[in-house]
């Protein structure tokens, strides 16, 4: 049984997550001075990925209980790695505020996927609605820096829209056929294990050098990646997919990119609040609140 909104727990653990993810938006700037971004991600994904196994094994847990779900879990491993290669590969043609508006267009993958291949998720006015109003929330926090669009950025642009559709397609297909079938620690291995080959495949023809050198601050920021964000926090967002409509998990996304810039950039960087800040922050919140609404047409699914 799934709830047609989400109610004050799920959210606060979903804002939680945000927090999380935005200040890793700063964590991989900070570790980025030692090592290129595409092996950087591998190195975390390989390191998460032997932490949940030893855990896994320790638990009693078996790690592929069958062919059907090893394929499945290949699956969503390739297209967590195919993603990480679109937004790095897209960085090189296009302005990185273009690619984090670009990749946001993901809640809106993620709610048309669910509307056609999930049931009792569907995509009301009040959620299309609320992910519009959202996404204008990303828009207008980086606005002054989006820049013009051209024949030069195209490339870099469609790369970081396709990982937008990867983000929400991954999420769509975890649930449709992993979600029933697997617990949330297994789940967040396959991500994680079959993403490293690919992305360490994708670092050696695209990154030189792949290590530039070595730091405590370095270690720490990939520490903190590695084991806070790809570990932990991914454990919890894969545990929430298991129990909640993806259309209104997705949408709390959204929040990441407006805690990162105050995070990384009021915070420690010591810039001062600008207007477009607030802005963007009453906009999601504003949108989260039309997403979670109920509609009349709502039901709640038996599955």
């Amino acid at each position: 049984m799934e709830e047609s909104r989400l109610q004050w727990q799920p959210i606060a653990v979903l804002l939680i997550l945000a927090l999380i993810w935005g200040v890793n938006m700063a964590s991989i700037k900070i570790a980025a001075r030692d090592m290129a971004p595409l092996f950087m991600a591998g190195v975390r994904s390989l390191v998460a990925g032997i932490g949940l196994f030893v855990w896994m094994k320790v638990k009693g847990i078996k790690i592929f209980p069958n062919r059907t779900i090893l394929f499945h879990g290949m699956v969503i491993g390739a297209l967590f790695g195919l993603e990480f290669g679109l937004i790095y590969e897209g960085l090189g043609f296009t302005l990185a505020s273009r690619v984090y508006v670009l990749l946001y267009t993901a809640p809106f993958f993620a709610a048309l996927g669910a509307h056609f291949f999930l049931q009792g998720d569907r995509l009301n006015p009040w959620k299309a609605a609320g992910l519009t109003v959202a996404f204008f929330g990303i828009v207008a926090l980086f606005l002054e820096k989006i820049g013009p669009f051209s024949m030069q950025t195209l490339p870099g642009d469609l790369m970081a829209l396709a990982a937008g559709g990867l983000w929400g397609a991954t999420t769509v297909y975890l649930k449709k056929f992993l979600s029933y079938r697997t617990r949330p620690l297994q789940t967040l291995f396959y991500q994680v294990c079959f993403s490293v080959p690919l992305l360490f495949v994708l670092s050696f023809f695209m990154e030189s050098p792949m290590v530039k050198g070595m730091s405590l601050v370095g270690l720490s920021a990939l520490f903190y990646q590695c084991i806070i964000v790809a570990f932990l926090s991914y454990l919890v967002w894969f545990e929430l997919i298991h129990r909640y409509p993806v259309s209104l998990l997705h949408a709390f996304s959204f929040f990441t990119p407006v805690f990162g810039v105050f995070l990384s950039g009021v915070l420690i960087l010591g810039e001062p609040l600008h207007l477009d800040l607030l802005i963007s922050l009453v906009l999601v919140s504003g949108g989260m609140v039309l997403v979670n609404r109920r509609s009349s047409s709502d039901t709640i699914q038996y599955k």
